[in-house]
This record gives C-alpha cells, structure tokens and sequence, in this order.
C-alpha cells in the first residue's frame, strides 16, 4: 500500500494550516532552514512573505527557488507535504492584500488585524513559488488498509 497523497490529497494538506518550513540553498554557507507562515491555492502556488533585508530576503533573491514542508504530526495521523520549486513572482507586500490575510490566516481575525496594525511590512516581499516536485506520506493510510 502506498502511503503517498494523491494530487487532491496534497492540495487539501497544504491548504491546510500550519506553519511551514522552508528550506534554500545559501552562496557562501550551508543551506537554510526556517519556520515561516505560507499560503497556498493551486492556481498560484505557494508564497510567503519575508523581509527583503533579512537573512531569508537575500538568500531567496540569490537562491531563486525554496522546498517548504507543511506536516501534521497529530499521532496517528501523521503526514506532511513536501514542495519545491521555482520563484515565479516576487514583488512588494500589500497591506491588506497580503499581509493582512497572511496574520488574519495564522491569528484569526482580531488577533491577525492586531498584528498587522501594529507591525510594519514596507520592506516586505511576497515570493511566490510554483511547485514542481511534490513528497508526500500520510500515515492516516495505514489505517484504511
């Protein structure tokens, strides 16, 4: 039995939410791993949101692409979504187009516009990735076997 997520499967689990961890490969030092707030729609890809100065910022604008693994670990029901690919889009945050539903997504709404009022994303950048490989393994499956 295969433990891997059919296409709607792996949609739906990055669709999801959770906090994801995006990994690049860096110029002049290991690559990096970090948790990060992402989102998700099949028409577009996945993007996040990062500062254009941060440590992340540079590397991605070097790196051009990202892997970000989005995981489940309820026992025992683990699984996790992995994708990689291609930045297809970067380009600066807007308020409330990005940024506000990004902390409005992982805060709810009051908490998220709380967030979002209080903070500054005039540096921010969306970087949009379009995935071109999947990995995917959903531990639900042993159960239906």
């Amino acid at each position: 039995m295969s433990l891997s997520m059919m296409r709607e499967e792996r949609e739906e689990s990055l669709t999801g939410l959770h906090v994801g961890v995006i990994s690049f490969e860096q110029a002049d030092a290991p690559p990096m791993a970090v948790l990060i707030w992402y989102d998700f729609d099949p028409k577009i890809g996945v993007w996040i949101l990062t500062s254009k100065d941060s440590a992340k910022g540079r590397a991605l604008e070097v790196a051009g692409r990202y892997t970000l693994v989005a995981q489940d670990e309820k026992p025992p029901a683990y699984r996790y979504v992995s994708v990689e690919g291609p930045v297809v889009e970067t380009r600066p945050a807007d308020h409330e187009h990005d940024s506000r539903p990004m902390a409005r997504r992982y805060f709810g709404v009051e908490l998220g516009d709380q967030y979002t009022d209080e903070g500054s994303d005039s540096e921010s950048l969306v970087y949009v990735m379009r995935p071109e490989r999947w990995r995917t393994v959903d531990y639900r499956k042993l159960g239906s076997a």
